[in-house]
């Protein structure tokens, strides 16, 4: 029996949630959000908290249950408070700057690297050498994160690169006379 599944999902003051059918949807003041539910798992509103139950015991509706409640959880709280990944550039000279829809990333390439914002998400450079990414989804923040990493992770020599804020480079040691 799932143990995160059995616990539903409190809907806080200020997030309405609506349920028709297999679609979860979320309104709160950082947008809306909806989710579909696969046909094994069934969502029922019920004074103020989401609850979440297999309509089967098949494996894939065990399988998924857990997963279907934390993602119900994930669109309350993310149009509810919202979620933030932070990155940080190390590297002489690498650096990011956010000019209109774009985010400009100069990582040691012959070029500048132009990143467009997508929509719901938004990116803020504190400092040239810090980049937030926030937004209400937290698969699309994640995504957008990892997808600025990627254009030049970090390499464990010298621990240039683009990482995450708590990330922590392996560094290995260099050569030897």
């Amino acid at each position: 029996m799932s143990r995160i599944g059995k616990h539903p999902v409190p809907v806080p003051a200020g997030v309405t949630v609506q349920v028709a059918g297999q679609t979860v949807t979320a309104k709160g003041k950082l947008g809306q959000l909806s989710l579909t539910l696969i046909d094994e798992i069934e969502a029922k509103l019920e004074d103020g908290k989401v609850a979440v139950a297999p309509r089967n015991e098949t494996k894939r509706a065990r399988q998924n249950w857990a997963t279907a409640r934390t993602n119900i959880a994930n669109l309350v709280a993310g149009v509810e408070k919202g979620f933030t990944k932070n990155l940080e550039i190390n590297g002489v000279g690498y650096k990011a700057m956010v000019q209109g829809t774009d985010l400009i990333l100069n990582l040691g390439f012959s070029h500048d690297v132009k990143y467009p914002i997508p929509q719901g998400i938004s990116i803020k450079c504190e400092k040239p050498t810090a980049i937030s990414v926030s937004g209400a989804d937290k698969q699309q923040v994640g995504q957008v994160a990892a997808e600025i990493r990627a254009y030049r992770g970090p390499e464990p020599y010298k621990g240039k690169g683009v990482k995450y804020e708590n990330e922590t480079i392996v560094r290995k040691e260099g050569k030897k006379k």
